[in-house]
């Protein structure tokens, strides 16, 4: 149940944040007394989906695989609302279903360059701010695929097992400064980025699912939060996941 005032005070950056689990997640922080940051690539759906999250709402238009946009993005943040207290990074792409060795060269650096360096890319660019205030939140965005690698998509599976080892490790150096760092493992989730998927590999995630339905993006968006929230105070470095039973571990 949502709770009006965990997020008082708090500024949230939310990369992704104008379609899918991230709009979900910056409506709920608005919803519970924040103010949300979007980041995302398309600057019509930053409008949208300002529109409907209201004035305590910004939005800026980069590509997290650039880290000079990144850079630039946290600094413009923390002038326009003051802090930047809590990340949600999850901007994110599939790439192509096909096998490792048909994979085009250029698609698998491309999937890598977003997945991965665009969650480390935002990772660094925000850790500064949350250290000079003692406090802040991060939540990266990882995958089912991270754990057990789905056949037909290697890079998918290769940048978001790589998110995941990032997570530890920055879990871990700022283990005693305030600022926690968790990942989420979604399995499927039907969003916009199915659109990126064959129809098979579609089928293939949800056999996978022993709940036998794919999750809804306010399941997920209800677990981030926490992990977001200050009630999350002594869970750093871990892997929380939310996959209707794929992968408990």
């Amino acid at each position: 149940m949502a709770d009006d005032t965990r997020f008082a005070g708090r500024v949230a950056v939310v990369t992704g944040g104008a379609a899918g689990i991230g709009l979900a997640v910056a409506r709920r922080i608005v919803a519970e007394g924040g103010r949300v940051a979007i980041w995302d690539r398309d600057p019509a759906a930053i409008e949208a989906a300002r529109g409907t999250l209201g004035p305590e709402a910004v939005g800026i238009a980069l590509d997290v695989a650039d880290w000079p946009e990144v850079d630039a993005a946290a600094h413009a943040t923390a002038e326009r609302l003051g802090s930047i207290d809590v990340l949600v990074a999850s901007a994110g792409i599939t790439g192509p279903n096909t096998t490792t060795w048909t994979y085009p060269v250029e698609e698998w650096r491309r999937v890598v360059a977003v997945n991965l360096d665009g969650v480390f890319h935002c990772d660094k660019a925000v850790v500064p701010f949350m250290l000079e205030k003692g406090y802040g939140r991060i939540v990266n965005i990882a995958s089912i695929a991270g754990k057990e690698g789905n056949p037909n998509a290697p890079a998918y599976s290769a940048s978001k097992a790589g998110v995941i080892g990032l997570t530890k490790s920055l879990g871990k150096e700022l283990a005693k400064t305030g600022v926690t760092v968790n990942c989420v493992t979604p399995a499927a989730v039907r969003t916009a980025i199915f659109e990126q998927m064959s129809q098979a590999h579609i089928d293939f995630m949800l056999s996978k699912i022993p709940m036998g339905r794919f999750g809804a993006i306010e399941e997920v968006a209800a677990l981030i939060c926490w992990l977001a929230s200050e009630e999350c105070s002594f869970t750093t470095g871990g892997v929380f996941d939310v996959s209707g039973g794929r992968a408990t571990y």
